[in-house]
């Protein structure tokens, strides 16, 4: 079948600002692949292809020219090449789901209950940084709204401070009514980081993403074999986009946990290819938007569901959706804590 694809860029804004140890996100540039074909006229696919600026690998001074690269190589042999674009798992994301979203003909990418409004997906409700006021009450907006889990970004303010939002959680819901995921994105230093870890145990946390920066997986493995909460690796990942070197990862650091993000570690069948490797090793996984739109949103949700099926049994990080102020609409909405497909 013979394709033609369309790159259009965007330019999204956030409501207020998304802070992270690495910085303030005030917007969101992304680019839109229309993908079409002669021989079905009137059928089209959308993807998104969102790098995040000095996080993803694949985020470039030529993102577009090599974008563009990528989809006329795609146009002329009609088929993905992923040993070509394995090194660029954004702009395969965007292609994937342009293709997939082409073939099903609708933006329900796959046929799943999620798809077909049967079932939502249960979320958890993320507290981004911000002063220890900020996160307080978007802390409490998100129990309000009727989450059970709660995932907390850390790094930013006074570690005391921080502790203290966790107490105020503790102090009202245990462990097993509340749970609390935090995110450190690498804020932590290696030789204060075990004891920081340690403070933090002392209020039941399920788990703790990226306490130290990445590719020191010395001190990544010795953190994980001693830490008293369970890690997650979420930044190591990225660029790590062979199936022998993703292997050899998890098999060096030994992490309870991986978080994927289809647009940063692989793309669709990346993740798949990562969520293969830690089941062999017995490691948990789930997946998270990267500050997509909602069309690249509405796909990592449309694939969670597809390739976890009904086994979805922990909170995704699917809560991005409601972030920015010009935002594409999608037939996607969060009801109590969960994301709902309601086309």
């Amino acid at each position: 079948m013979k394709y033609k694809i369309d790159i259009t860029e965007r330019v999204l804004h956030f409501k207020q600002p998304a802070g992270t140890s690495r910085g303030i996100y005030i917007t969101r540039k992304s680019w839109f692949l229309e993908l079409t074909s002669p021989d079905m006229p009137g059928r089209r696919g959308v993807g998104e292809c969102a790098p995040l600026p000095s996080l993803s690998c694949d985020d470039m001074p030529e993102y577009g020219k090599t974008l563009r690269a990528l989809c006329d190589k795609f146009e002329q042999e009609g088929v993905i090449d992923y040993t070509v674009m394995r090194p660029y798992p954004s702009m395969l994301f965007g292609l994937e789901t342009a293709l997939r979203h082409f073939e099903a003909g609708s933006t329900a990418l796959f046929d799943t209950p999620f798809s077909r409004g049967e079932e939502g997906i249960t979320i958890n409700g993320l507290v981004w940084m911000g002063s220890y006021d900020e996160m307080l009450q978007r802390m409490e907006a998100k129990i309000e709204q009727g989450f059970h889990c709660i995932k907390l970004k850390i790094g930013a303010i006074d570690f005391d401070r921080e502790l203290e939002l966790l107490r105020r959680i503790r102090e009202r819901f245990s462990h097993h009514e509340m749970t609390i995921r935090l995110d450190a994105n690498g804020a932590f230093l290696p030789d204060e980081a075990l004891y920081k870890l340690e403070q933090l145990s002392r209020y039941a946390v399920h788990s703790i993403e990226q306490p130290i920066a990445v590719r020191q997986w010395a001190n990544m493995a010795g953190l994980c074999r001693e830490s008293p909460l369970p890690i997650a690796l979420d930044e190591e990942l990225i660029g790590v986009n062979k199936p022998e070197m993703k292997a050899n990862l998890l098999n060096v650091i030994k992490p309870a946990y991986i978080v994927l993000k289809p647009s940063l570690h692989g793309g669709m069948s990346g993740t798949e290819e990562w969520i293969a490797a830690a089941r062999a090793k017995d490691i948990g996984t789930w997946i998270t938007s990267a500050l997509e739109s909602n069309i690249g949103l509405n796909a990592i949700a449309q694939f969670t569901a597809n390739v976890y099926g009904r086994k979805i049994c922990t909170p995704q990080g699917l809560g991005t959706g409601q972030l920015f102020i010009d935002n594409i609409p999608m037939p996607l909405e969060i009801r109590g804590e969960k994301l709902w497909y309601a086309e």
